[in-house]
């Protein structure tokens, strides 16, 4: 029998991405174990849209990615988490995928190559970019750590760990704003190292459509790097607004 995996969804005004997504992981094969959709109040049709595909919801009293995440997994029941963007849409072997890459003890968590799209377009650019930020960022500006297995994995390269090591590394640190995933596979180091699988999500474009292509290639590097050499999330998370 593989793991069990529980995949949560961290959502605030989704109602224009998260039921494609919600059609996705309704024909994963093999099934997930519970998916949970943690809301940190939504004015729009949002929840409806959870529970009409009988996805249960929990209500988070706090908005904030890191606290909604924390919030789901601490409802979560499966042997493993996985966090999901309510714009992202995933392989339908995802269960399978997550359940070989942990099959390895010296995994401690991994994530996905994000393919960024739109309507009309895809931005291969991100990809090479997401590359950069996974493998040369950490290489560069955390050495020692990549040397013992280190990869700097964000939200929309879908983050999956086993349940009890989340637990017992803190998970996401509530008090940031932003970079919380960077921090979570820091923390994760602990346990042993981080992966990338050699497989593809599909994320919204929606940022790089509002910034433009070369706006948010700066906001995404400089971010990166600037959090690398410790500046702030408090600080950088005023660079990078939400986007609906």
């Amino acid at each position: 029998m593989g793991c069990r995996v529980s995949i949560i969804i961290p959502a605030l005004n989704e109602a224009a991405t998260l039921g494609r997504t919600l059609r996705c992981l309704s024909i994963l094969e093999p099934p997930a174990w519970e998916l949970l959709v943690v809301d940190g109040g939504s004015h729009d049709e949002t929840v409806a849209i959870a529970k009409a595909a009988a996805v249960p919801v929990v209500i988070s009293q706090q908005k904030g990615r890191s606290v909604q995440m924390n919030l789901g997994a601490e409802m979560a029941t499966g042997d493993v988490l996985c966090f999901l963007h309510a714009d992202t849409l995933v392989p339908d072997d995802l269960v399978a995928i997550v359940d070989r890459a942990l099959a390895d003890p010296a995994i401690a968590a991994g994530g996905f190559i994000s393919i960024m799209t739109g309507v009309t377009t895809t931005r291969w650019e991100f990809a090479l970019l997401n590359v950069l930020k996974t493998y040369l960022m950490p290489m560069v500006l955390r050495p020692y750590e990549y040397s013992k297995g280190f990869r700097l994995l964000f939200g929309d390269q879908v983050i999956f760990c086993r349940r009890w090591d989340f637990r017992a590394c803190g998970g996401f640190d509530p008090t940031m704003p932003i970079m919380e995933e960077a921090d979570l596979c820091l923390k994760l180091m602990n346990y042993g190292r981080i992966c990338q699988v050699n497989r593809t999500v599909q994320s919204s474009d929606r940022r790089v459509a509002k910034w433009g292509v070369l706006k948010a290639i700066v906001i995404y590097l400089s971010i990166g790097i600037l959090w690398g050499i410790g500046v702030s999330p408090t600080f950088l998370k005023r660079f990078y607004a939400e986007i609906r």
